[in-house]
Formats: C-alpha cells, structure tokens, sequence
C-alpha cells in the first residue's frame, strides 16, 4: 500500500518559467519602446519588476513538487517527503508503529515507532487527517 500526498499546484514549475519568459519578453519590448522615445527611466522600473517577479516565482517553483509518500513495504512503514528539492526518508518496524493525530501543529498525523517521530499530512485538508491516520492503522494491523 501506498499514499502520495502532494501540493495542490496548479502551475507546474515549466510552465511558470514559460509563463515569466513572456512576460519578460513584454514588458522588456514595452520599456524598450518608451526608453527610445526619451522616457529612460521606464526600462530600470521594467527591469526592478521583473527581477521582483523572478524572485516570487522562483519561490514559488522551489516548493511546487513538495509531497509526502507514505509505504507499508514488507516489514516497514516507509515516510519519504521532499521539501525544496530535499528529500528525507524514515522507516519504522511494522509491529512498532504508533500513528496519532496530532492536537497541536494543525493536527499533523504523527508516526512514531523505535526512537523515531515523524509528522505527515501537511497536504491533506485537516478535517481529512483523522480519515487518514485510521486508514494508515488499519492497513498495519493488516484490515
């Protein structure tokens, strides 16, 4: 069994950097157009915008492709997530497993299990974690 639980994107990264080329390519032609009419400042301000907007969409990009899978494999339960292009991986014994709803930090399911904690279901609605958390304990217990 497995559960991937990923970002609501709906901009995927290429198509932001599609997306900032054309606007890069406007609003330059724009400014390039007024600073040879005598209007020079237009042309920094395009070039302080667009490296403004840059920035903001390459943050933005950097945590697109977040996610969380969760494997029940053999003898193991499995939490892999990758934040910012890094991804961590965990493994817990089976029969040592404790998964649990959180009542602090948004109520993030905790999974713990030999010395180990980790907490999962930051992309999954709050109100949907506890339907998840049961169907995780479920599956260990092998129902």
């Amino acid at each position: 069994m497995q559960w991937t639980l990923k970002r609501n994107c709906s901009v995927t990264p290429a198509q932001l950097g599609y997306l900032y080329v054309s606007l890069c390519i406007l609003s330059l032609g724009v400014s390039g157009m007024f600073w040879s009419l005598g209007a020079i400042l237009v042309l920094p301000f395009a070039l302080l915008e667009l490296l403004a907007v840059g920035t903001a969409f390459l943050v933005y990009a950097r945590h697109a492709t977040d996610s969380e899978r969760i494997s029940l494999l053999e003898g193991c339960l499995v939490v892999e997530w990758e934040t910012a292009g890094r991804l961590q991986r965990c493994e817990f014994a089976r029969e040592w497993v404790r998964v649990e709803p959180r009542q602090d930090d948004g109520q993030l399911i905790e999974v713990r299990g030999g010395g180990k904690s980790v907490r999962v279901g930051r992309y999954v609605r709050s109100d949907q974690r506890p339907l998840l958390a049961r169907e995780i304990r479920q599956a260990l217990r092998g129902v």
